[in-house]
């Protein structure tokens, strides 16, 4: 069944229209015609809807019934050291089918990559566009929140930071996922530190620290940026009952 994200501006009682790209797209490529039956995500829900025409190639939908919520209890901010050439695509797409709430890239002292405001801005825009496509794809009722870049610094300072907060970190030792959910077996938010390829430094471990971030161990062998992070929210997400 086709999903779609409505434009929630147009939307009236139980009619929602979608987009111009979506109405582009259900009309000339999918040719969906009235009476076929679609999903729409609207308002933090899923509903099972009806095509019922169109106004001005504007695709119109009939909400039918009420489905059920796709978005976990538990809700992770990944915090992203900026990676390298299109790694953070693929991180901002995978995190946003694990059901990640909010990406927030990170410019770290190791990042190779430096990205101007301007250059932030752009990269913003194209990470929330994957985050849309993902989320259309894997049936997500909330798009993740993706924040523009931000420094060590201005992390810490945010007074709005999840209720936990950890960063995996090579020298950390003996405190892993499954010590974590023990510690903490009833949390609703959780953050997650990942450094850039060349590692988080010293003074960024002690700023973090300093803001009461858990230094943890995602086991024997260092996994690439690109790579942490996925593995951290998966098992966290598998531990605190997400994934069954």
């Amino acid at each position: 069944m086709h999903r779609f994200y409505p434009d929630p501006a147009l939307s009236r009682d139980d009619l929602e229209f979608l987009t111009a790209d979506d109405s582009r797209h259900a009309l000339t490529v999918l040719r969906l015609k009235p009476g076929t039956q679609v999903e729409v995500i609207s308002g933090g829900s899923r509903w099972f809807a009806e095509i019922i025409g169109e106004e001005n190639r504007t695709v119109v939908v009939r909400k039918l019934s009420l489905l059920h919520s796709t978005e976990p209890n538990l809700r992770v901010t990944l915090f992203q050291g900026i990676p390298k050439a299109d790694k953070m695509d693929w991180i901002v797409q995978k995190a946003t089918e694990l059901g990640v709430s909010r990406v927030v890239p990170v410019a770290m002292e190791r990042s190779v990559v430096r990205l101007s405001e301007a250059d932030g801005r752009k990269k913003t825009d194209r990470w929330q566009k994957i985050s849309r496509e993902a989320g259309k794809q894997c049936g997500r009722c909330v798009l993740p929140e993706i924040s523009r870049p931000v420094t060590v610094d201005q992390l810490i300072a945010n007074e709005n930071l999840p209720v936990l907060n950890v960063v995996p970190w090579e020298e950390a030792d003996g405190f892993g996922p499954l010590a974590l959910h023990s510690a903490y077996p009833e949390i609703d938010s959780l953050g997650i530190v990942i450094g850039p390829e060349g590692g988080i430094s010293n003074r960024e471990i002690s700023l973090l620290k300093s803001r009461s971030f858990l230094p943890m161990t995602l086991g024997k062998r260092i996994l690439r940026t690109e790579t942490a992070g996925i593995a951290a929210v998966a098992s966290l997400m598998s531990l605190y009952g997400e994934m069954e």
